[in-house]
């Protein structure tokens, strides 16, 4: 059946993650990057250790790290007894078990929150949501969306896929969404529409099979290479 869920929810992964599940090399970690739907992930947090920059938006920024820690404990439960009453639905190679995946999810999100109000301050966390996001055309040379795009198709429309999409190709030159399946496992419904949205207006992509798999078979990458809309 797969995990479901009636809103989308702050689940946060680490920088390790994001390269494998974006095929990140070392030339993309030092482009102006936009992570997009970012939510508490401790991406940026490590990112800016290292001494990259990133700009992470998500609407959840509005509020205090309180407030989001209490939004991840009270969704905490929910995620990890579906992935409980869904397990053959999930990869357990470099995560052993569902409390190990809460453990994992856990000292990112702790991360996160440790770093929110600095990076608040700093700038590097920004109030934003798609479809509609308040950066200049061309502003960032890579824009990544992690489990937003395809993965909530339940509760994001076709209409909001094909804005969503459109905003991050006039934002950013290039654009990667992982995965392509939905929550629960399935093709998205939204996949092939977008394809074809996209070639419509020429603009040229590819799917990449990525070194990261949790859920079975969301091993598979859309990289979109928007710097040619730019161009026109």
């Amino acid at each position: 059946m797969g995990l479901k869920l009636k809103s989308v929810v702050p689940w946060g992964r680490c920088l390790d993650e994001y390269r494998r599940m974006f095929a990140l090399t070392e030339h993309d970690l030092s482009r102006t990057l936009l992570d997009c739907g970012g939510g508490p992930a401790s991406f940026n947090t490590e990112m800016t250790q290292q001494g990259h920059s990133v700009v992470s938006c998500d609407p959840v920024y509005q509020f205090s790290a309180a407030a989001i820690t209490q939004r991840i404990d009270e969704t905490y439960d929910t995620i990890i007894n579906g992935v409980l009453e869904n397990l053959d639905c999930y990869v357990w190679r470099e995560i052993a078990n569902p409390d190990a995946l809460g453990q994992v999810r856990m000292a990112a999100m702790t991360q996160f929150l440790a770093d929110f109000p600095a990076g608040v301050e700093a700038g590097r966390y920004q109030v934003a949501a798609l479809p509609d996001l308040p950066f200049a055309d061309g502003q960032f040379e890579l824009a990544l969306c992690s489990h937003l795009l395809f993965t909530y198709s339940q509760q994001l429309s076709l209409a909001f896929h094909l804005a969503a999409v459109d905003t991050l190709c006039r934002v950013a030159s290039e654009v990667r969404i992982f995965p392509l399946l939905a929550l629960d496992g399935s093709h998205s419904p939204w996949l092939d529409p977008v394809l074809n949205h996209l070639q419509t207006q020429g603009i040229t992509y590819t799917i990449q099979t990525t070194a990261y798999e949790f859920q079975v078979g969301g091993n598979q990458l859309l990289k979109i290479f928007s710097g040619e809309l730019q161009r026109e």
